[in-house]
């Protein structure tokens, strides 16, 4: 999703640490945990997001489920996909769409399911079992046309699925060993792509998927570890997580510049960093009424971890 304009806190999924941290959005300056370490069963956190309700979801990777905490507090509400439903296995990616439903890249069976917004409950597999040759899907976000758009990890592209027809269709292509990850589109209505084993973000003309251009110039080296998700915030730059190196590195929105790495390595735990939000800074969590003490400080690929590719935790 895109950041909101007014967000002030940048947040990281942390795989081998089963937490999400936050940081300051202007600064990159830590701020606490977002999700404590283990909150709610939550096991290899990877994609996170915001949804309709404004509470926060996240995958649980290594139990194939998908938890929702408090938005503002990020206290454990409940396991709103329980796990196996409709099949969730190696999921790695997850989006809302405009229908309000719930959608998930699911690896395992080259599929995206659909999960009721509101109630979690599985309703279909929405993209079916290798469809238009996805293998597997990963990144996922609807277009402003009100396509979904999907990531093919080994086919190095990226498939339309056109709502309307149900039909999938390569919509771009990579170059062999790309590996491409995370996508977003940005303010310019383009589609970015992290490319995971290229160390790189490809863009692509929002409209037609033609190549512009390698979009981040990586000869420093900052994305080696392997970039997870791009994501824009609301300075209008853009943010990259970058697996092994355990940091968050930010560019010019607007020419791909490497501007700093925004946050530094293993800043505050965080290791083997996955998918990023943007939203407001975390609230405290309230007292519980039976401690003097604060609640668990909440109870979301930190690290990507690709199966197929025999990555693990």
């Amino acid at each position: 999703m895109a950041a909101k304009a007014q967000a002030n806190a940048l947040f990281v999924g942390s795989f081998d640490t089963d937490s999400v941290l936050s940081y300051d959005a202007d600064t990159g300056e830590f701020i606490r945990p977002f999700i404590r370490s283990g909150s709610g069963g939550l096991d290899g956190p990877v994609a996170l997001t915001f949804g309709p309700d404004e509470n926060f979801y996240v995958i649980s990777f290594n139990n194939d489920s998908i938890l929702r905490y408090n938005g503002a507090t990020g206290q454990f509400i409940d396991e709103f996909v329980t796990s196996g439903s409709g099949g969730l296995d190696n999921a790695q990616d997850l989006t809302f769409g405009p229908d309000g439903n719930l959608y998930v890249s699911n690896t395992a069976t080259d599929s995206v399911l659909r999960f009721d917004g509101i109630t979690g409950n599985f309703l279909d597999e929405f993209v079916p079992s290798g469809s238009g040759g996805a293998d597997p899907p990963f990144g996922l976000r609807f277009g402003a046309d009100n396509n979904l758009y999907f990531s093919s990890t080994f086919t190095n592209s990226v498939l339309q699925f056109n709502v309307g027809t149900e039909m999938t269709s390569t919509f771009a292509t990579g170059n062999s060993g790309d590996f491409p990850g995370g996508i977003t589109f940005g303010p310019d209505g383009n589609l970015y792509v992290a490319n995971f084993f290229a160390g790189n973000i490809s863009r692509y003309d929002g409209t037609t998927g033609t190549f512009i251009d390698i979009f981040t110039d990586d000869s420093n080296g900052v994305l080696d570890g392997g970039p997870v998700q791009p994501i824009f915030g609301p300075d209008g730059n853009l943010y990259v997580s970058s697996r092994d190196d355990n940091h968050v590195v930010r560019y010019d929105g607007e020419t791909g510049d490497f501007i700093d790495i925004f946050v530094p390595s293993g800043s505050n735990g965080l290791s083997t960093a996955g998918w990023l939000a943007f939203g407001e800074t975390p609230q405290p969590v309230p007292e519980s009424s039976s401690s003097l003490g604060l609640l668990a400080f909440m109870s979301v690929l930190g690290g990507i971890k690709l199966v197929k590719l025999n990555t693990t935790k």
